[in-house]
Parts: C-alpha cells; structure tokens; sequence
C-alpha cells in the first residue's frame, strides 16, 4: 500500500526518504510507521489514534426478548420428525 511520509525515514534498503515523499509498504512496516508518528493521515481520512474516541453510545433502544424471532409473515417452522 502507498502511504505518504510526514518525516524523513530510511527504509531496510536504506533508501532515504523525504517527508511528503509517497512510498510502497507492507502491512507490518506501515503499522511501525505509524506508531512513529511518520504517516500523513489525508484530510477527511479520520483522526489520529490519540485522539480516537472509545465512548460507545446506543443509539438505539433494547430490543425486548419477546420481541426477538421471526415476524408474523414469517412461514411456519417445519414439523419435528416423530
């Protein structure tokens, strides 16, 4: 996957990058990258993880237990075999 740079980095090669510059990465090095601070998150793409909220709210109501199964269009469940 390409991701752009926000700081110089040296990759295992030991090819020098510039911050800005888009490089390819697999899966592991852009997890470390971005545990570095070293990724550019494009605007609109989400926040950074610092500042993800882990708050859930419902916002729907409980669904009573009684109310859970199949609705009154539903067909008939099968006959158990005798």
């Amino acid at each position: 996957m390409h991701v752009r740079l926000s700081a110089a980095w040296t990759d295992p090669r030991g090819t020098v990058w510039a911050p800005g510059d888009a490089v390819e990465v697999d899966a592991v090095t852009l997890a470390a990258l971005e545990e570095q601070g070293m990724v550019e998150t494009p605007d609109g793409q989400g926040t950074a993880p610092d500042q993800v909220s882990t708050k859930i709210t419902r916002t729907t109501k409980p669904i009573e237990p009684t109310k859970i199964g199949p609705g009154p269009s539903a067909p008939p469940a099968d006959e158990p075999d005798k």
